[in-house]
């Protein structure tokens, strides 16, 4: 669709440039070198005026404001990362016409996902920005974006999933509820953020190729003995012979639970990785599932490390059937061992009674959490407890909840998992304290003002983030299961207490401290 511009090729010699606005397009026209060119008049790093810059040899246009430089013949960025857009031109007896027509909409849509993989790769947030708003402008959903970071990307995780996958699928959710598109872009752009922030200077850790027959119990048994290549075999024989995503989400799931593996982290992943697939499609499950099947083979088996071996005694205990009647008062103070005890107690009482005394247990934790311990510089390396250390009770029960659902063969694991949460946070909470300010009248309505927080959140750091939409997801999940759960008014006072208590997140001088001491004691 050529346009007239209404300037004649003499006149634009002349004065040697003009801004022509057409539709709320500004197209500066320049003489340059004998030739003419076309170019948006906006710098495509911030927007500054274009026809403001300074010309210099070889058809190169500086933006004076960044210095961003620019080549007129291609449109490249010599100095900055975006290109400036160029305009086709034609004369007509003299007259400068240009074709204001928009780019085929996959022509768009190829343009704009390879930008924004340099943008990932330089972690700069404003151009992730401009181009999942150029995504979306050419008629496609910014949802593209977010898979197309997690593909581009996925092999520069080492140890594969991350937070920024596990928290995609509530920002996604949360996009969905966003009351105008400003809001919906900002939730689109947080797990592309993340994956950014992650992956920000990775090497590649190619995953191996080859596929074989789907076998659930081969996967099983891949992933227990740390056998990357024969695990990502198998996902990747299940994906390409349509085996069904929940039997393999089943078998993941039950790898999670074979251990007490990376903190809870691993149960946490299988749950949000269904649930983002399931708001992606299906061109997502091969990353998501892949980084899954690199986290859960690299995960950590917590229950190896001493104060925890008193988990495997537990579970194979499991079957004595204990029937004494449990509430979450019998949990508080109670030691690692003190409580996989208790619970064995119990054992043979409903899955449900159990659940709700180790998740009002772990809400009391949370909210007496000592912010003196998260404050001190002199601790050892072991008390480094922070605010999280408490959160992924609550997002651990939620998962292990859904799991174990379809699978409740998994539940004294589960169980026996949530008691090493309540048990191992036992020396770092302060029970005098007074919590009474931090009640919550209205849930629903408190942690619909939070989630309303969170498209404006002004946090540096995706991982705090993501542990507060995920905090809300989770509470609100659990509170639709269970709207009567005793557990209900404490998690909430909780939840405030931490949402709304600021957080120390750089430890120097401990940092530092712990430095000398580790050396001291070197060799």
């Amino acid at each position: 669709m050529f346009a007239s511009t209404g300037i004649t090729k003499s006149a634009l010699k002349a004065q040697g440039r003009k801004v022509f606005r057409h539709d709320g397009k500004q197209v500066l026209l320049i003489a340059s070198g004998g030739q003419i060119f076309a170019i948006a008049n906006r710098c495509p790093h911030e927007g500054y005026p274009l026809s403001e810059g300074t010309e210099g040899p070889d058809c190169v246009l500086t933006c004076n404001w960044h210095n961003w430089k620019f080549d007129l013949k291609t449109g490249a960025a010599l100095v900055g990362r975006d290109p400036v857009r160029r305009y086709a031109v034609e004369l007509r007896a003299g007259e400068i016409f240009i074709d204001l027509a928009e780019p085929p909409a996959e022509a768009q849509r190829e343009h704009a996902l390879k930008a924004l993989s340099e943008a990932i790769r330089y972690n700069d947030r404003s151009w992730m920005a401009r181009e999942t708003a150029r995504l979306e402008r050419a008629g496609f959903d910014g949802k593209l974006a977010v898979t197309h970071a997690l593909t581009d990307r996925n092999d520069r995780f080492e140890y594969g999933m991350t937070h920024a996958h596990a928290a995609a699928a509530d920002w996604l959710a949360l996009a969905e509820r966003a009351p105008s598109e400003g809001e919906r872009l900002t939730a689109l752009l947080e797990p592309i953020g993340h994956v950014a922030w992650d992956t920000l200077g990775a090497r590649r850790y190619p995953y191996a190729d080859g596929e074989h027959t789907w076998d659930a119990d081969a996967f099983g048994e891949a992933i227990e003995n740390e056998r990357e290549a024969d695990a990502v075999a198998l996902l990747r024989g299940a994906l390409a012979n349509g085996v069904a995503r929940d039997d393999v989400l089943k078998a993941l799931g039950r790898a999670a639970l074979a251990h007490y593996a990376d903190f809870g982290h691993s149960a946490i992943y299988v749950l949000k990785s269904g649930q983002l697939i399931e708001r992606l499609g299906p061109e997502a499950a091969e990353p998501v599932l892949l980084s899954l099947v690199r986290s859960l083979v690299a995960a950590t088996r917590e229950e190896r490390v001493p104060e925890f071996r008193g988990y495997g005694k537990a579970l194979g205990a499991w079957d004595a059937k204990g029937d004494a009647a449990v509430r979450a008062d019998d949990f508080v103070g109670l030691s690692i061992d003190g409580a996989l005890k208790r619970t064995l107690a119990s054992s043979g009482r409903p899955v449900r009674e159990i659940y709700d005394a180790l998740l009002g247990a772990a809400a009391w934790n949370l909210l007496h959490f000592d912010t003196e311990v998260d404050a001190a510089t002199g601790n050892a390396i072991a008390d480094n407890v922070s605010w999280l250390d408490f959160t992924h009770a609550l997002t651990f029960a939620n998962a292990v909840r859904h799991i174990c659902s379809s699978q409740p063969e998994l539940w004294p694991r589960a169980l026996l998992q949530m008691a090493l949460f309540v048990g191992r946070n036992k020396s770092y909470v302060q029970a005098q304290q007074d919590v009474g300010r931090w009640a919550v009248d209205d849930t629903g309505q408190f942690i619909k003002a939070e989630m309303a927080t969170l498209f404006d959140h002004g946090i540096v750091e995706p991982i705090i983030a993501c542990h507060r939409i995920k905090m809300l997801f989770a509470l609100e999940d659990e509170i639709a299961a269970a709207p009567d759960a005793p557990w209900f008014a404490m998690m909430s006072a909780a939840m405030k207490r931490w949402l709304q208590t600021p957080q120390k997140r750089h430890h120097g001088l401990r940092l530092a401290r712990q430095a000398q001491d580790f050396v001291a004691r070197e060799g």
